[in-house]
């Protein structure tokens, strides 16, 4: 008898036409009822279910589901250009001058799925960004 997932574990199954293992999971529903779902693909079975594992465990840690290859400079220009309605121009010039001069030149690069609050023990060669947008800082790692 095949072993069922618990609620809540997501699902797996063979997609003929993708020839690959699918993961998905159930993350929500929106304001209309429809079902958030996120899925991920692996060519095992073994391999879908540890995307599975992964996407589960972003959600339950409160991440964004953001595309593997996104990076903080993608985020950061998209809330540059359309994040801040409103504001002044002279606030929107400030918060772009600090991206430009302190954000972007040390975590630009880094993919925003790798980013963390705090990355493990400091190291004296790793440096501390403080930037006044948020008043949050980040270790780089």
């Amino acid at each position: 008898m095949p072993k069922q997932r618990a609620h809540g574990d997501g699902g797996l199954y063979w997609s003929e036409s993708r020839q690959r293992w699918i993961a998905e999971i159930t993350i929500g529903y929106t304001p209309a009822g429809r079902r958030i779902t996120r899925k991920a693909a692996g060519r095992t079975k073994t391999e879908a279910k540890t995307k599975l594992k992964e996407v589960l465990r972003d959600h339950e840690d409160g991440l964004a589901i953001a595309p593997a290859n996104y990076t903080v400079a993608d985020a950061v220009n998209y809330w540059l250009d359309n994040g801040l309605p409103g504001r002044e121009p002279a606030t929107v010039e400030m918060y772009r001058t600090y991206a430009k001069t302190h954000l972007l030149p040390e975590l630009g690069k880094r993919k925003l799925r790798d980013l963390r609050r705090r990355c493990g023990p400091m190291v004296a060669t790793q440096r501390t960004i403080s930037v006044p947008v948020h008043s949050r800082s980040f270790t780089t790692c």
